[in-house]
């Protein structure tokens, strides 16, 4: 097996995914979600959108899932930045999620991000704490 570890991918919209964006990254692991637009079986790469901004797949180590233009999918895999035609998902899992609220799911991945800073912000305030605690300890005496 080879040394690499996956990452999970980290949920995106599309919208958020350009030039500017810290996830615009070559081999960012990503989870993206879009209505399928098109799909090449030749060439392997489905097209998605969501709110018209589309974003290519290679779909081409996806051999268990059936792609139909007019459905919403799920894809987990790693971003690929291309000189000439711009970025490309290299899809790694794939899911059919027809009958999803878009709009409904957009707004909990910005609840979860307000949710994971704040716990991160937390964090920080009490590894401080817990700092402080542990110097305090060691100045009267109690840790040797």
């Amino acid at each position: 097996m080879s040394g690499s570890v996956l990452k999970p991918g980290i949920p995106v919209a599309l919208r958020e995914l350009d030039s500017s964006s810290p996830l615009y990254r070559d081999g960012m692991s990503l989870r993206v979600t879009g209505k399928l637009l098109e799909h090449n079986v030749h060439t392997s790469v489905a097209v998605i959108v969501d709110e018209s901004v589309n974003l290519k797949i290679d779909t081409q180590h996806l051999r268990n899932l059936s792609l139909r233009v007019g459905s919403t999918y799920q894809f987990i895999g790693e971003l690929r930045i291309l000189l000439d035609t711009g970025a490309m998902l290299q899809a790694r899992v794939g899911r059919t999620v027809d009958g999803i609220d878009l709009s409904l799911y957009h707004q909990t991945l910005q609840l979860r991000r307000r949710f994971e800073a704040e716990i991160r912000r937390d964090q920080a305030t009490n590894s401080g704490v817990v700092q402080g605690n542990a110097s305090d300890k060691r100045k009267r005496g109690v840790w040797n």
